[in-house]
């Protein structure tokens, strides 16, 4: 079914984007959307925001959401019927012993990535996951390319670039949510997001987006602030993924 809304005409929005990765959007497969009637407004709010591609990433986190590539088709598949989107899904999958587990006996039906073999990774945001370096590594030797989601939100990177950079030294890149520099998480998350953008160390923006909070502080941020300059001194690659989807359409 095809859903009609009218586009924000705001100086500024987020067309620039153009691609969001990293959402919560699918309906009743985690702590996102409950529905295909919240995920239907929930997009609608995105694209009057300039967004025009998804790619869904439900979490994948073992002992609270133990979804798997049948679950989360499913759940795309329920939302395509209601509202036709652009993009596709994948899935943000937490590094722990069970992630571990998978990767270490990884074959690539086993994992859902984003086009170009992106892999969107999280760690709790308390303690660093053990294994992170490791996971990392074999990822990166099996031809994956992880993204650690959220960098700005682990309080134990909060005053040491470094440790994030070390990570990314090591081939991970690194998704900044766009509702960190808003200060919607925090003071801290909002001056960490800031040192990160400003060492151009972000590699890809996200909306994160699970409800219609999340929405309206991205409504109310990003029709008011030009993005554009704040992330001047960062190569973000968003656009990259759907160019990389079209050239292989046109194939």
């Amino acid at each position: 079914m095809w859903h009609f809304f009218k586009r924000n005409t705001s100086k500024y929005n987020l067309e620039w984007l153009g691609t969001d990765i990293h959402s919560h959007i699918l309906p009743g497969i985690d702590d996102g959307s409950t529905s295909v009637a919240q995920s239907i407004a929930l997009l609608d709010s995105l694209m009057q925001l300039g967004i025009s591609t998804f790619y869904f990433t439900p979490h994948v986190y073992q002992e609270v959401h133990p979804n798997t590539p049948a679950s989360i088709a499913t759940a795309y598949q329920t939302l395509q019927q209601q509202h036709t989107v652009s993009g596709g899904y994948a899935a943000e999958y937490m590094v722990d012993s069970h992630f571990h587990s998978i990767v270490s006996n990884a074959n690539e039906q086993e994992l859902l990535t984003l086009p170009g073999n992106f892999i969107l990774i999280e760690m709790s945001y308390i303690h660093e996951s053990r294994t992170i370096d490791q996971d990392i590594f074999k990822l990166l030797t099996l031809g994956y390319k992880p993204i650690l989601a959220h960098p700005e939100r682990y309080i134990y990177f909060h005053g040491s670039i470094e440790n994030i950079k070390r990570l990314r030294d090591r081939g991970c890149y690194l998704q900044l949510n766009l509702l960190s520099p808003t200060g919607y998480y925090g003071s801290r998350e909002k001056t960490a997001a800031k040192h990160l953008i400003d060492a151009g160390l972000i590699d890809f923006v996200g909306t994160d987006v699970h409800h219609s909070k999340h929405t309206k502080v991205l409504e109310q941020y990003y029709t008011t602030h030009n993005i554009n300059t704040l992330f001047k001194d960062c190569r973000v690659k968003n656009q990259e993924i759907r160019e990389q989807v079209q050239a292989v359409l046109q194939q």
